[in-house]
């Protein structure tokens, strides 16, 4: 299903980005790699073979670019896999403005432009897939995240509209939505939340991240990354709208 279709994945650099590359690369597909992180992005992007565009999605004029990147270099996009993103942990008084700006634009707008410049493509063949990285935050909520989590919950709102919108013509739109993933940006929060709950370090997994799931372990991110590669197959191509959780039952209870 993915031999020769044409695959663009943000936050490609590593974590689950990175990881989306390898699956998808590894299934026939011709990949988009895009990144802030020039040096990483060269790097992992020349190991796979795959094309790689350095971009901000906080700026409008650079989701365009790498659309356009795509279009020109292979004349279609047919999935989307929108997993750039950031954390920062603080309290609503203490949040900076400033802060809630970039991470809207990055994790909110930019998704939506991407897909509204990839969406001609996906509608004149027939055929597409957008598959937005959310998080369990877009289905519940935590404390100290307010930008993350509404973010994420704008991102599952967009998932649903662009799917009811893209049925008739060939195109699905899920979200999946793990809890947490053994990333660079997981690693980067320990601190924080340990600062903030006024608890050791070495606490903060088990007793933070992970004391609502019920399997005790942080996902990897290739786990993450089959499940958007099953959510492009035949299998899955009735499957659209869904906040997929990949959450060790967090949502169960």
């Amino acid at each position: 299903m993915l031999k020769d279709k044409v695959t663009v994945v943000t936050g490609a650099a590593s974590g689950i980005g990175l990881a989306m590359a390898q699956v998808f690369c590894e299934s026939g597909s011709k990949v988009v790699m895009a990144d802030i992180n020039e040096e990483g992005l060269q790097k992992e992007s020349a190991a796979l073979g795959a094309d790689y565009v350095v971009t901000d999605l906080s700026k409008r004029e650079d989701c365009k670019k790498l659309i356009d990147f795509a279009l020109e270099k292979h004349g279609r996009v047919d999935v989307l896999i929108n997993v750039a993103g950031i954390q920062t942990v603080s309290t609503i008084e203490d949040f900076p403005e400033d802060r809630w700006d970039f991470m809207i634009s990055l994790m909110l707008t930019a998704p939506f432009l991407l897909t509204k410049y990839a969406w001609p493509s996906m509608k004149a063949n027939g055929w597409g897939r957008v598959i937005n990285l959310n998080s369990i935050h877009g289905i519940v909520a935590s404390e100290y995240k307010s930008a993350y989590i509404s973010a994420k919950h704008g991102l599952s709102g967009l998932t649903r509209t662009a799917a009811l919108e893209g049925g008739p013509l060939g195109i699905t739109v899920n979200s999946i939505c793990p809890a947490y993933v053994r990333t660079p940006l997981v690693d980067k929060q320990i601190a924080d939340q340990a600062k903030t709950h006024g608890i050791p370090e070495d606490q903060v997994v088990s007793e933070i991240m992970l004391s609502k799931a019920f399997i005790k372990k942080l996902l990897e991110p290739r786990t993450v990354a089959e499940v958007a590669k099953w959510l492009c197959s035949d299998a899955a191509s009735s499957i659209t709208g869904v906040m997929l959780p990949v959450d060790g039952g967090w949502t169960a209870s």
